[in-house]
């Protein structure tokens, strides 16, 4: 079979090369120079499968009016004249209660401990150059409350296969001495010891190299799909600035952009894009100002990973402001929290990127077959876990349009 897999971020080229693994041939196309260019780019780096707790929670609506309110605020949001965003925001607000938290999580453990398996049996294959590291994971808290809040998700997740330790001060500080400078505001943390780390980019485009060597496989950069021509119930085409591309199936995974693929089509996707930024630090060798185990400061959303000789800082949520360029406002507010905690870090010398990430409202990704053309799939959705469910997400696509039974329910995926 012929497959056109529209989209070269991590979640479009893994789901092309388990398709070209399989024999089909495939032709992946993009409008970008190279694979990972939005935001895939620069994303957090942590390879985070226990820590897949949609955003929508039943802590999460008392908290926005604080969140709202404060100039030093994870959360910013900018209300727009577009109905998009307002079904987006009601449609959170329906997921945010415990209940649907409990059962979104569970499910999405289900696709992360898979793509956690997919990830390890793939690197056995190919030895893949992208930082890969199996340091485990602290998540820091400096309210006593919070951390009882964490205390009961680890018991909840350790019934779905979670394994975690709750850790005071003190053994905080043992695991990661990094963190001294936050011992005074410190209540505690999580460890999970199974959790990794790594360049999304230098991943995506090391497969995106294995791809291009495998039979039967073509790349088409630089080129646009501006629209899906349908015949009756079919794609018969990708219609490009080159003309079109003809093939058996179709595959959309182009993060945001799918929204606007499908919407012609009778699909509106419910993505939204939550605009994220990412400072890299360059580090020298044994840097004793950096952690050597990933962060994440709970209270201000503030993840570090230590990806070779360079810390991945990644932070915050601004919602309604759907474009990549970097606001000075928020990168020297990421600047400041940063030297709190890290105060040997060198910031001047930081990387800055800012990208937007497709959301669901309810945090899952959709992956499966599209209701709009017989021969269409989606693999899209995945928020800023596009790094941490790429692989599981593109081998449950594989199964489902193999026709196989699929090593875990896809049901809750379904588009």
């Amino acid at each position: 079979m012929h497959v056109c897999v529209i989209g070269a971020g991590v979640v479009g080229v893994t789901t092309a090369y388990f398709l070209a693994r399989e024999g089909h041939c495939v032709t992946l196309v993009d409008a970008r120079a190279q694979p990972a260019e939005v935001a895939s780019y620069a994303n957090g780096g942590q390879l985070s499968y226990s820590y897949v707790a949609p955003l929508a929670g039943p802590g999460v609506l008392p908290a926005v009016p604080g969140w709202l309110l404060r100039a030093d605020s994870p959360l910013r949001f900018t209300p727009r004249l577009d109905p998009q965003q307002w079904c987006w925001a009601l449609r959170f607000v329906q997921a945010c209660t415990a209940s649907a938290s409990q059962r979104s999580t569970a499910q999405m453990l289900t696709l992360s401990y898979l793509s956690r398996d997919t990830l390890h049996a793939l690197l056995e294959r190919e030895p893949l150059a992208f930082g890969h590291q199996r340091n485990g994971k602290l998540i820091v808290y400096r309210t006593p409350g919070l951390l009882e809040k964490a205390r009961a998700l680890v018991a909840y997740q350790a019934g779905h296969g979670a394994r975690q330790q709750v850790l005071d001060a003190r053994q905080c500080l043992a695991r990661e001495p990094a963190l001294a400078a936050l011992e005074p505001q410190l209540a505690g943390g999580i460890y999970t010891a199974g959790e990794e780390s790594g360049d999304c980019m230098a991943f995506t485009r090391a497969l995106f190299e294995r791809l291009r060597a495998l039979p039967g496989a073509t790349v088409r950069m630089n080129t646009a799909v501006q629209r899906l021509k349908r015949l009756g119930g079919r794609i018969v085409s990708a219609q490009t600035g080159e003309g079109g591309i003809e093939a058996d199936a179709y595959v959309v995974a182009t993060g945001l952009g799918s929204r606007d693929l499908l919407r012609p089509l009778g699909q509106n996707l419910p993505l939204y894009g939550l605009k994220g930024y990412s400072l890299s630090v360059p580090l020298a060798q044994d840097e004793p100002g950096a952690p050597a185990i990933s962060v994440t400061d709970y209270e201000r959303r503030i993840v570090y990973a230590r990806l070779g000789n360079v810390l991945r800082i990644a932070a915050m949520v601004d919602m309604g402001v759907q474009d990549s360029r970097i606001d000075p406002r928020r990168i020297a507010l990421l600047k400041r929290q940063v030297r709190e905690v890290f105060p040997r870090l060198d910031l001047d010398q930081a990387l800055q990127w800012a990208g937007v990430r497709p959301a669901t409202p309810h945090g899952k990704p959709l992956i499966g077959a599209c209701r709009a053309a017989d021969n269409v799939w989606i693999n899209a959705g995945h928020g800023a876990l596009g790094f941490t469910l790429a692989c599981g997400s593109a081998a449950l696509l594989a199964d489902l349009m193999a026709g196989r039974r699929p090593a875990i329910d896809p049901a809750p995926f379904a588009p």
